[in-house]
């Protein structure tokens, strides 16, 4: 019965933090798309201030 216990109590344990594993997961890969969709959106305004900038010039 106490192995039993200790079984349960294991596999609860495990079940938990996995849980809290792929809620953390989850949150840095929607973090990572949000970073990732920022530095796409200032490398398209850095590259068209360069291309303005340029014309501007000449």
């Amino acid at each position: 019965m106490r192995a039993l216990l200790w079984v349960v109590g294991v596999v609860a344990g495990v079940l938990i933090l996995l849980g809290l594993l792929l809620e953390a997961v989850r949150w840095l890969v929607i973090i990572g798309v949000i970073a990732l969709v920022i530095v796409i959106v200032w490398g398209v305004v850095k590259g068209r201030q360069a291309v303005q900038h340029q014309s501007r010039r000449r």
